[in-house]
C-alpha cells in the first residue's frame, strides 16, 4: 500500500451514521471495525466505531473514529491529519520530523490491533497520527 495522507475525524458516538452519510454523498466503500471487534468486547464503547474509512471513486479517503468514553472531546478540534501505510522506515521518518518539538500523546509502538500506531500534536497545534500496517502479502 502507498503512504497516504488523509483527513481523520472524531465524533462522539455518531462516526457510523457519519460516515454512512458521508458515502451517501460522495460514493464508495466502508470499512468499519468497532471496539469490541478489535480486542475490547466488555467494553461499554464495544458497539462504538475504533475506525471507520470510507474509499470513494473519485480517489477520496476519509477515515473516523468515536471518541471512547472517558476521554476529552471537543468539538471543532476533533480533526487530525493521518499518515498511514506499510512502509515502516518511511513512516518513522515522518514521525521523528513531524513530531519533533510538538507533544506526543501516544507514542509510536505496536498497538493491540498489530500495527505500530503513534499520535502527536506539532510544533504549530495540529494534531496527526501515524499508523504503520504490516505489509500485504
Amino acid at each position: 500500500m502507498a503512504t497516504r495522507l488523509n483527513p481523520y475525524i472524531s465524533f462522539r458516538d455518531q462516526a457510523r451514521p457519519a460516515l454512512e452519510f458521508y458515502r451517501d454523498a460522495l460514493g464508495g466503500e466502508l470499512t468499519l471495525t468497532t471496539f469490541g471487534e478489535s480486542g475490547m468486547p466488555d467494553s461499554p464503547d464495544a458497539k462504538l466505531i475504533m475506525h471507520g474509512q470510507l474509499e470513494t471513486p473519485a480517489g477520496f479517503t476519509l477515515m473516523v473514529a468515536d471518541t471512547p468514553a472517558g476521554m476529552d472531546y471537543n468539538p471543532g478540534m476533533n480533526i487530525s491529519v493521518s499518515l498511514s501505510g506499510d512502509s515502516g522506515d518511511e513512516l518513522r521518518g515522518y514521525w521523528d520530523k513531524i513530531s519533533e518539538g510538538g507533544t506526543v500523546t501516544v507514542a509510536l509502538e505496536k498497538q493491540m490491533w498489530g500495527d505500530e500506531f503513534g499520535m502527536c500534536v506539532d510544533r504549530f497545534g495540529i494534531s496527526w497520527m501515524v499508523n504503520i500496517g504490516q505489509p500485504q502479502a
